[in-house]
């Protein structure tokens, strides 16, 4: 479809009346440089590092294929009627400037206001980003929606049997489902479980069982009808019930198992998105057992003291014992007997002594066939009555074993091959810090590393943050890096069209640009700023804020191959803004919906505001809207601008070099320096303005060229071959 269009657009151009080469020269290849740029800078903006994907490329190559064609399908069937129209290629009398070209005028005309209009962009860039940097509502690594399932764990510790374990979930299930607004739930008991959230993270150590349940889905909600303002009522007629939306529901059943006496519960929301788990994720790495457990219990107590921080937990080793059976060798010994009798003595009451395996239809895996004492005698009193056969006779197992309690260990967690323990928190909602603004977990990081940086730890604990600050460092790199490509990619591009590195960095100065209109849309739509959504809004918005860039240069260095440049960049502005303005207004109306989380149901009518699958695109929408909208505003004054500054720079260097070389050497120092400027007007017309706002054309003054050999009015002998001529263009 959208090379369709760009066929469409280019038909009616090539058949306006030029000759046959005229059209092939003069129009279809400025057309044709600029839709080049376009269509590679949004890819080179698109795509990683890696280069374009197939896909992409083979679409991109029909564009091009379908734009030849139309354009020499246009070319063939108006060739025998062609003509070139009378002034075709020069400046037409009675121009009148609209009012945004005597704006563009009053900001370009002079040598100063272009700088003034060039430091009053910087200055509302820095500013923006300064207010940004002080009211900003934070960072998060994905869309935080409203949630639609989740998982309650229930936590308990003690030697508790599966039995036990079953009725404490049971009754956490129907708390669960007496709660409005939930659908249905999922329940699971002992160790395992369903492991389907926290991006694979697991839940807490002490953890004996989940419930997972979803809530109501937004289409099956009660509703309310519409009381807000006039504009929002033109669409929506009813909106759902708050009391169901799905962190309202989470609240009550918080509030619902708070009362279950024996357990603790811990509510989490099913992950969505990329994300590991809590996102205050503390790792402690270390070689002594000793002083990695004081270390997380010093961090753990930190944590519990600092505002805004809740369901703390940490890897600790659950509180338990093991019985520790030694064997004397000295003594067993003695007695004529070994330690693997001893240890066959000792599975008789734990384990069963291995006889060997069997196969049944049932099973696909072989079964062990264990001798076991009857379940009556599988105590650890058992083992104090029990006597050895020896070769001198049966003797008491107490003789030579020794049994004593320790602390349990569960399990030794490594990294790098170095041990480690985690601590973990969540963050409060709704929660303001010192300063007034939202509590994030990044803040929450930050003033814990500070904290860290005061060596609080025992000496050889190191620590590192994981879990989703990891998570957001990697991304954070990556959309870096495919940015920083992104804009190489582009400039290459640009560099190759427009044969200026000038022209070309200022193109990307665009980029800048939006990046302040994404800052403010965050402000104005009191977001934060998301890693993966605004990011990659952010690296969108790159190849798409360019074009504008690209069509006013592309414009005006054609307009300055036939008047004087000042002139050619009023004439450029004037020219286009309308479509300019054109495409970026449509492209913000048709995201407009999208950035207010609007959502329209055309087969069952009506409409939604904020429906968890609008969430997901508000800060992506936000971030193009405003970016490509304040770009725009800015790029209309600050491009006139920048060219303007290079002419008028460009200028005033001549005239330095023309001085210099009077002082030098005087009128016959040999060095002749002509403006560029006046040279295009010994060749072409230039205006001068008259009153009443007219333009007026005068033709310009033919100037001899000496001929080699010929004498000037001195009377020297001058000719183009004794007398170098140099000429300084921009």
């Amino acid at each position: 479809m959208r090379a369709v269009l760009d066929a469409c657009v280019l038909f009616p151009t090539l058949t306006r009346g030029l000759l046959l080469d005229a059209a092939a020269a003069g129009v279809f290849t400025p057309l044709w440089s600029p839709r080049i740029a376009f269509e590679w800078t949004n890819a080179a903006a698109r795509e990683t590092p890696a280069g374009l994907v197939e896909a992409e490329a083979r679409a991109l190559a029909a564009r091009f294929a379908l734009l030849l064609a139309a354009g020499l399908s246009a070319i063939a069937m108006t060739a025998g009627s062609l003509r070139r129209p009378p002034g075709e290629g020069r400046l037409q009398p009675g121009y009148r400037r609209s009012p945004f070209g005597r704006f563009i005028a009053g900001v370009v005309d002079t040598p100063l206001v272009p700088l003034v209009a060039i430091a009053a962009v910087g200055t509302f860039v820095a500013t923006v980003m300064f207010v940004y940097g002080q009211r900003n509502y934070g960072t998060e690594f994905f869309v935080e929606t409203e949630p639609e399932q989740a998982i309650v764990y229930v936590r308990a510790r003690g030697n508790l049997s599966i039995a036990e374990k079953d009725a404490l979930v049971r009754r956490v299930e129907r708390e669960v489902l007496a709660t409005e607004g939930v659908a249905s739930a999922f329940s699971f008991a002992g160790e395992g479980g369903l492991n389907s959230d926290r991006g694979g993270g697991g839940g807490p150590r002490d953890t004996i069982g989940q419930v997972q349940f979803e809530t109501l889905q937004w289409d099956q909600r009660p509703t309310l009808p519409f009381d807000g303002p006039w504009w929002q009522g033109l669409l929506l007629r009813e909106v759902s019930d708050p009391y169901y939306d799905g962190n309202a529901v989470l609240a009550r059943i918080e509030d619902r198992l708070a009362g279950i006496p024996g357990i603790f519960t811990e509510v989490s929301e099913l992950a969505q998105g990329p994300g590991e788990g809590k996102p205050v994720h503390l790792r402690l790495i270390g070689n002594d057992f000793g002083a990695l457990a004081e270390a997380a219990q010093t961090a753990r107590a930190q944590m519990e003291g600092m505002a805004g921080l809740t369901a703390i937990e940490d890897t600790l080793p659950l509180p338990g014992i093991d019985w520790e059976i030694d064997v004397d060798v000295e003594a067993a010994g003695r007695y004529g007997t070994d330690v693997a009798t001893v240890g066959g003595m000792v599975q008789l009451v734990t384990r069963g002594i291995l006889q060997g395996t069997m196969r049944v239809d049932s099973s696909d895996e072989e079964i062990d066939i264990r001798t076991r004492l009857p379940e009556e005698y599988r105590l650890l009193s058992t083992l104090e009555t029990l006597k050895l056969r020896t070769p001198s006779g049966l003797v008491p197992l107490t003789n030579f074993i020794s049994i004593r309690p320790v602390p349990r260990l569960d399990q030794i967690d490594r990294i790098d091959q170095k041990r480690y323990y985690d601590v973990k928190a969540d963050i409060l909602p709704g929660m303001l810090n010192e300063a007034g603004q939202p509590l994030t977990a990044n803040e929450r990081i930050a003033k814990l590393t500070d904290w860290l940086g005061t060596a609080p730890l025992p000496a050889g604990v190191t620590w590192d943050w994981t879990g989703d600050q990891e998570d957001q460092q990697e991304t954070q790199d990556f959309l870096g890096k495919a940015f920083l490509a992104a804009l190489f990619l582009m400039f290459i591009i640009l560099l190759a069209q427009f044969n200026s590195l000038y022209n070309a960095v200022l193109v990307l100065l665009a980029v800048v640009l939006s990046t302040t209109g994404v800052l403010i849309g965050m402000l104005a739509m009191q977001q934060p700023f998301s890693f993966i959504m605004t990011g990659t809004g952010v690296v969108a918005l790159a190849g798409i804020v360019v074009n504008n860039n690209i069509v006013l240069i592309d414009t005006y260095q054609e307009y300055s191959r036939y008047m004087p440049r000042i002139e050619a960049i009023i004439r450029t502005a004037e020219a286009r803004i309308r479509p300019v303005l054109l495409t970026t207004l449509t492209t913000m109306a048709g995201l407009m919906p999208m950035m207010a989380g609007l959502s329209l149901d055309f087969a069952g009518g009506g409409a939604t505001i904020d429906s968890p699958t609008a969430l997901w695109w508000k800060q992506l929408a936000t971030a193009v809207v405003f970016g490509l909208g304040i770009a725009t505003a800015l790029t209309l004054v600050f491009t006139p601008a920048m060219l303007a500054a290079r002419v008028w720079a460009n200028d005033y260097a001549l005239a330095l070099l023309r001085w210099t070389a009077r002082r030098s050497g005087g009128r016959h120092s040999g060095l002749h320096v002509r403006s560029p400027a006046k040279c295009r007007t010994q060749a072409h017309p230039e205006l001068r303005h008259a009153k009443g706002g007219t333009w007026r054309l005068r033709q310009a003054i033919q100037l001899p060229v000496r001929e080699p050999g010929e004498r000037s009015r001195g009377g020297r002998r001058r000719g183009r071959s004794a007398t170098p001529t140099a000429e300084f263009s921009t």
